[in-house]
């Protein structure tokens, strides 16, 4: 008996089978998004597809070039032809927390270029309002960082915080900034609206709110189904 697969599997398979030959995609970061380039990998080697990969992340590039997938940046391929990441939240718009990988950023740059969005989730990633069941990452130069976390705080983060290793020493993204972590009581109220007001900060580099990003959600189960959500 062939045990089915997880949930983040589930959903990386199926995202994989929207891939078409000649593409040229954008690739999240993340253990999503890690079961996706094994599944592509896979029909690769079996279809003989060919694709070009952007990826959001040092993570990712090294998982693609284990695979065999190759690679491009942004600069070589201003266009892509889909994008395939994960999200820590996704609300009934749309709308998504990303960043729990420390990518946010460049998932961002990467999202916006995409001609065609999809967001792969497991289980429970799905919710009314964001901000409930993930902290917001909110990318900041560590320059003033001190005085950043201060003017965050203000717009109603009850507890930001410098995301540290486990070492004890602050998290350092791809792009040399902090990651300040953001809880808010009883979620984020208005999201567009938290997004416009901390891009405003000072120092604030990117939010990890991403509003208008999203064109397709597949959602894995855990009987090793899916559904698929469509904008």
């Amino acid at each position: 008996m062939v045990d089915s697969p997880s949930p983040k599997q589930a959903a990386g398979i199926a995202a994989a089978e929207h891939v078409k030959t000649g593409m040229i995609l954008g690739l999240g970061t993340g253990s999503t998004v890690a079961f996706f380039l094994d599944a592509l990998a896979e029909r690769m080697a079996k279809e003989g597809i060919e694709v070009i990969g952007v990826p959001t992340s040092v993570d990712t590039a090294d998982k693609c070039k284990e695979l065999g997938i190759s690679l491009a940046t942004l600069e070589e391929q201003p266009v892509l032809d889909l994008v395939i990441d994960g999200a820590d939240e996704v609300d009934p718009e749309f709308r998504l927390v990303k960043g729990g990988g420390g990518a946010l950023l460049r998932e961002k740059i990467v999202a916006a270029a995409g001609t065609k969005v999809i967001i792969i989730i497991g289980s429970g990633k799905r919710v009314d309002r964001l901000g409930t069941t993930f902290l917001l990452p909110v990318e900041v130069l560590p320059f003033g960082y001190l005085s950043i976390r201060e003017n965050v705080a203000q717009l109603g983060c009850c507890k930001p915080y410098v995301r540290n290793t486990e070492a004890g020493e602050p998290f350092i993204t791809d792009n040399g900034n902090y990651i300040l972590d953001c809880q808010f009581e009883n979620g984020i109220a208005d999201a567009n609206q938290l997004h416009a007001d901390l891009s405003q900060i000072p120092g604030v580099v990117e939010v990890g709110l991403f509003i208008n990003l999203c064109h397709l959600v597949i959602e894995g189960a855990d009987d090793g189904k899916v559904v698929t959500l469509q904008r």
